[in-house]
């Protein structure tokens, strides 16, 4: 897997989590791993982010961001 994703216009958090984790639940995990970007709701082109390698416990990532 890639380290980073480069943004679409129109690109939102959930539909990256999906192209890049295959799941909206993942959406948290990238939102935890890309802070300078959390006042974005729908991106414009070439943002890079990074998509770090999912935890290898599922119930971290599945969890809510408190949780963590």
């Amino acid at each position: 897997m890639e380290n980073t994703y480069t943004t679409k216009q129109g690109d939102t958090w959930d539909l990256i989590a999906f192209r890049v984790y295959g799941d909206v639940k993942y959406t948290g995990w990238l939102m935890q791993n890309n802070f300078p970007h959390l006042d974005i709701f729908v991106f414009d082109a070439g943002v890079v982010l990074q998509t770090p390698e999912l935890p290898e416990s599922e119930q971290l990532a599945g969890a809510p961001v408190w949780r963590t």
